[in-house]
């Protein structure tokens, strides 16, 4: 039965398999599942981290897109009636149908490092009804999500990422700890979605255009870099000097430039 479930990591997919088991153990042990959680496992590949969630928490719903891994993790899972796989793309996939009027999800996964990014701001639009997220990234991703003001890797990521979340690095994972051992070092990260934002902003969708064409030309100052933005900004009632460049500028002053700009708004729209 074993020889019939053997499956090849797939390219398309970005599938890096965990095999390390003291790895394994300290994901599931930084998790920390409990019986009465809402765990969701996003791309559970052949079910590693799975098994200990499984028996620690055994109602756990997975979201896999390879649909020739299923039949091998209902298979492996087949004495825990609560663990339940939908076959969706986790991009497109509406995470908070799986969560009634009051509960929150505890979601997890090692995520393709193709698809990371778009798919943390996709699971960020369903902060609401999320409790936590811990997840295996590319420890390059790891390090722009937890990056601090004036470094190198803070950017877009970073400042939107911050602005909802509470980012936490955990640890480090090496290559050598996968199968296909991936060419890049990776790393876990916890994000703890605000109950309260810090800095709440007026207007978040100016908020998140500014951050993006900000950073589009991170090597300009931040007032040449808004121009396509807005183009007759009176740079001088700016609440932030605007000589600087995007990353030196923290969340807190981000959302102070979006609040001032909300007045202008209607400019944004033109690109």
């Amino acid at each position: 039965m074993d020889n019939f479930f053997q499956h090849k990591a797939r390219k398309r997919f970005g599938q890096n398999f965990l095999v390390d088991e003291n790895i394994i153990e300290r994901i599931v042990r930084a998790i920390g599942p409990k019986d009465t959680d809402k765990l969701v496992e996003i791309g559970p590949g052949q079910g590693a981290i799975t098994a200990l969630l499984l028996d620690r928490c055994p109602s756990l719903t997975a979201v896999e897109l390879d649909r020739d891994l299923i039949p091998m993790l209902q298979f492996k899972f087949r004495d825990y009636p609560d663990f339940t796989i939908i076959e969706k793309d986790a991009l497109k996939f509406d995470f908070g149908s799986l969560v009634k009027e009051g509960e929150q999800l505890r979601i997890v996964g090692n995520l393709p490092y193709n698809i990371s990014t778009p798919l943390l701001f996709h699971l960020l639009s369903f902060r609401g009804k999320i409790q936590d997220m811990h997840f295996m990234l590319q420890k390059e991703v790891v390090d722009r999500l937890s990056a601090v003001p004036g470094a190198k890797s803070f950017g877009r990521l970073s400042v939107m990422t911050q602005y909802f979340c509470r980012v936490q690095g955990l640890f480090p994972v090496p290559p050598q700890s996968f199968r296909p051992a991936p060419k890049v070092d990776s790393a876990i990260v916890r994000l703890i979605p605000h109950q309260t934002l810090p800095y709440p902003a007026r207007d978040e969708k100016l908020l998140e255009r500014i951050v993006s064409v900000a950073f589009q030309q991170r090597r300009k100052t931040l007032r040449n870099a808004l121009k396509p933005l807005f183009p007759d900004l009176d740079v001088t009632q700016l609440p932030v000097d605007t000589s600087r460049r995007p990353e030196t500028l923290s969340v807190q002053e981000y959302v102070q430039l979006a609040d001032y700009c909300t007045t202008l708004a209607p400019s944004a729209d033109t690109e």
